[in-house]
């Protein structure tokens, strides 16, 4: 039985040095913070990527609306955020604030047959929290088991409750004695 495996030598590792890998080169041409619906984006970031920091703008609809972006312009979505010239900025801002009209699918806006108007809508940043609010509080005025759970800080769609959703903190178990004096 001389079928022994050969041993590889080991690799011999390089000492890590504490000196920090050398910097970019800073580019003049790329904006590194570039303002798109109030709010500040990383213009390091691709378009795509860079639009999902806005609130009520997810992956789907980031990606969406980069595409329809490139149509557009005829810029890769690709790109950096911070490589495209300022006059891209307002057409960019309009597909975001406004997706509708420039041909995006309904299934990417997050609010789809709204209660009052029953229009599909894609709202962001502040308005967002402004009808989500608006939302919670005819739940609870109207007094339906959604609103009042919520209202009450418990879980809304059926999960067990026994030993989850206890004062929204740590797990449930038996404290130590070291863990008792320290408190």
């Amino acid at each position: 039985m001389s079928d022994k495996k050969e041993k590889k030598p080991k690799k011999e590792y390089q000492e890590k040095s504490a000196e920090p890998k050398e910097k970019k080169a800073m580019d003049k041409d790329l904006r590194y913070i570039v303002r798109i619906a109030g709010k500040d984006l990383n213009g390091e970031l691709p378009i795509w990527r860079a639009l999902q920091a806005i609130k009520g703008v997810g992956q789907r609809a980031a990606r969406s609306m980069a595409i329809v972006f490139e149509k557009e312009t005829g810029k890769s979505f690709e790109t950096k955020l911070g490589k495209m010239d300022e006059q891209f900025d307002k057409t960019l801002e309009d597909i975001v604030t406004n997706p509708g009209k420039h041909g995006l699918p309904v299934w990417t806006f997050n609010r789809r047959k709204d209660f009052e108007t029953g229009q599909d809508s894609h709202i962001i940043m502040s308005d967002l929290d402004f009808t989500l609010r608006k939302d919670l509080q005819r739940l609870n005025e109207i007094k339906s088991y959604r609103g009042l759970r919520l209202s009450w800080g418990l879980p809304v769609r059926g999960q067990r409750t026994k030993s989850t959703h206890r004062g929204k903190g740590s797990a449930v178990g038996v404290m130590k004695k070291d863990a008792k004096q320290g408190k």
